[in-house]
């Protein structure tokens, strides 16, 4: 009987703790922690598995910083995006749910994309013209991700989940898009081989 009893007291504490977090006035907060960890998360993965393939020498706490970073800019533009389209479009009609896919991916993606180069841009100090050729040779690669990954995965978020789960169930599914993503971000254009 002690043991169900505590795993009851447990649970109260959990659901004490899920209501804290989650609550309006934590909200922001705990989606930008979501986004912060999640992403650097996911980089530290693909390094590793960089670092087991041979492509990368070893963990650098640099990038996973630099990744992380930019899961917190592209969380706070989540945050408040999800926020916008729930008061726009309000219900869950599939018809509903399904034009918030549309204009989440038309709108919300590319913006969360320029949102991730931009401030890797920044945080890496590149040029302009560094910043543009990488926007020309990754952003497509990204883009065309999206369209594979989140509109099933926006189908579950918009039909099932309450506001406020939105960016945790988003930063759940994009841990393994966050690998990819860090791939993308961190692979080199092969040089061409200029002695021939």
């Amino acid at each position: 009987m002690s043991i169900a009893r505590g795993v009851t007291q447990l649970g109260s504490r959990v659901n004490q703790l899920k209501e804290q977090i989650f609550s309006p006035k934590n909200l922001f907060y705990t989606n930008i922690a979501i986004s912060v960890s999640l992403s650097g998360v996911g980089d530290i993965l693909e390094q590793h598995y960089e670092i087991l393939q041979g492509t990368w020498e070893k963990w650098s706490p640099v990038r996973t910083r630099h990744m992380a970073i930019s899961g917190m800019s592209v969380g706070i533009v989540c945050h408040h995006w999800y926020r916008f389209l729930d008061r726009k479009m309000p219900g869950r009609t599939i018809g509903i749910v399904l034009k918030k896919v549309l204009v989440d991916q038309m709108v919300c993606s590319p913006l969360c994309i320029g949102m991730f180069f931009v401030t890797l841009g920044i945080l890496e100090r590149n040029t302009w013209t560094e910043f543009k050729q990488e926007i020309r040779d990754k952003a497509h690669q990204l883009y065309l991700a999206e369209w594979i990954v989140w509109p099933p995965a926006q189908i579950i978020n918009f039909y099932f989940l309450p506001t406020r789960f939105r960016v945790l169930y988003d930063n759940t599914i994009s841990l393994g898009y966050d690998v990819y993503t860090s791939q993308v971000k961190h692979d080199k254009p092969v040089a061409e081989d200029k002695s021939e």
